[in-house]
C-alpha cells in the first residue's frame, strides 16, 4: 500500500529508461530491508548487491553480451537479464565470476572504511558483503558458483547438492531450500529422467498472440474460424546469426497468415499449433487474434561444456582462491571488530 501511495513520486523515474527501473527497484528493496534492519544498513546492503550485479554487467560487456539493467527483488537479491546466451561454458563462467569478484572488491573498500573510522555499521556491512559473495560461489544453479562450475567440472554440482543441505541447516532459510530443491530437480531431469531413453519428457511451450486484420479476409470470402478453433500449423525454424536467437516461422495458408515466434532458448521443436482465436473490434477495424503455441524440448549441446584444460585450471584456481579469500576476509572482520557475527 505504501508503494502504491508513492507512485506519483516514482513514476517520473520511468522517464530515465533502463536506469529508472533499476532506481525504482533499488528504492523498494531499501524500503523492504529497512522494515527489518536499520535504514543505514539497508542502504549499504542494497548498494553492495548493486556492485555485485555491476560485476556481471562489466563481464558481459567485455564478452560482447547485451544485458539489461539490474532489477532488485526484496529478500531475493537482484538479477540482470542476458539478451543473448553465452556460446560456451567458459563465457558463462566468465560472466558469473564477474559478480563475486567485483562484489568482493566492493566489500573490501567497505572494510577499509570501517577500519579507518572504526565503524561497527561498516564492519557489519563488510562482513555481510563477504558472506553474500561466498554464498553465491556455492556450485548450485542459478547461483554464480553453479555457472562457474560449468567451466571447471560439472562434478562440482554434486558437491553443491550435498553441501547445499549443510548450508540449509546452518542458515535455516526456506528461500535457500527452494533454490536447492529447484537445482536438485533440474539435475534429476537432466541426468536421470531424460537419460532413460524414449520420448522426451521435458516438454516446454512458448505462446504468442498475433493480430491479423479480419475485414480484408471477409471481403475476399474467407470464413473466419470460431473462438474454439484449434489446428496444427506448418513451421520452419532457424537461428538468427545476428542475435543468436532461434526463431520459428508459422504458416496458415487459409488465412494467408505468417508469424514468427522468438524462442527463449535453443530447442527441438515438436509442433506448432493454434490454441484459440478472438475477434476484437478496434478503431482501425475488426482484428482476428490468433493464439499460437510452440512446444519444444530444450536442446543441450554437449560441445557447450568442452573447455580447454588450461581454461579449466584457470577458472578452478580463481574459483577456489576467491572462496578462500572470502573466508579469510570474514575471519579478518571478526578479528578487527572484536564482534562475533556467527550467531543470529
Amino acid at each position: 500500500m505504501f508503494i502504491l501511495s508513492q507512485l506519483k513520486v516514482l513514476l517520473p523515474l520511468l522517464k530515465l529508461g533502463k536506469a529508472g527501473g533499476a532506481i525504482i527497484t533499488m528504492a523498494v528493496s531499501i524500503w523492504a530491508y529497512a522494515l527489518r534492519f536499520p535504514w543505514q544498513f539497508a542502504v549499504g546492503f542494497v548498494l553492495l548487491i548493486f556492485v555485485h550485479e555491476m560485476g556481471h554487467v562489466w563481464a558481459s560487456k567485455r564478452k560482447g553480451l547485451p544485458v539489461s539493467a539490474p532489477v532488485f527483488i526484496p529478500f531475493l537479491g537482484a538479477m540482470i537479464n542476458m539478451k543473448r546466451h553465452p556460446r560456451d561454458a567458459a563465457t558463462e563462467a566468465y560472466v558469473a565470476m564477474g559478480g563475486p569478484l567485483v562484489g568482493t572488491l566492493g566489500a573490501v573498500l567497505v572494510l577499509a572504511a570501517a577500519y579507518i573510522w572504526d565503524s561497527g555499521l561498516l564492519y557489519s556491512l563488510a562482513y555481510t558483503g563477504f558472506f553474500l559473495n561466498l554464498i553465491n560461489l556455492l556450485p548450485i544453479h542459478p547461483l554464480d558458483g553453479g555457472r562457474i562450475a560449468t567451466a571447471v567440472t560439472r562434478w562440482l554440482w554434486l558437491v553443491g547438492l550435498i553441501g547445499g543441505l549443510v548450508v540449509i541447516v546452518y542458515l535455516k532459510s526456506w528461500l535457500f531450500f527452494l533454490i536447492w530443491a529447484m537445482f536438485a530437480y533440474d539435475l534429476y531431469v537432466k541426468y536421470v529422467k531424460n537419460r532413460k531413453g524414449g520420448k522426451p519428457t521435458d516438454i516446454r511451450s512458448v505462446s504468442l498472440t498475433f493480430m491479423v486484420p479480419a475485414e480484408p479476409l471477409i471481403e475476399q470470402g474467407y470464413i473466419l474460424p470460431g473462438p474454439e478453433h484449434k489446428r496444427e500449423l506448418p513451421f520452419t525454424t532457424y537461428t538468427d546469426l545476428k542475435d543468436e536467437t532461434q526463431r520459428v516461422d508459422l504458416f496458415w495458408e487459409g488465412l494467408n497468415f505468417h508469424g514468427t515466434v522468438p524462442m527463449t532458448q535453443q530447442g527441438l521443436i515438436h509442433r506448432a499449433h493454434v490454441t484459440g482465436l478472438e475477434r476484437i473490434q478496434k478503431d482501425e477495424g475488426l482484428q482476428l487474434a490468433i493464439h499460437c503455441q510452440v512446444d519444444y524440448s530444450p536442446y543441450v549441446n554437449d560441445k557447450y561444456y568442452e573447455v580447454l584444460p588450461a581454461t579449466r585450471w584457470k577458472f578452478g584456481i580463481g574459483y577456489m582462491s576467491l572462496a578462500a579469500a572470502l573466508l579469510l576476509l570474514m575471519f579478518g572482520v571478526h578479528e578487527l571488530s572484536g564482534i562475533s557475527f556467527m550467531g543470529r
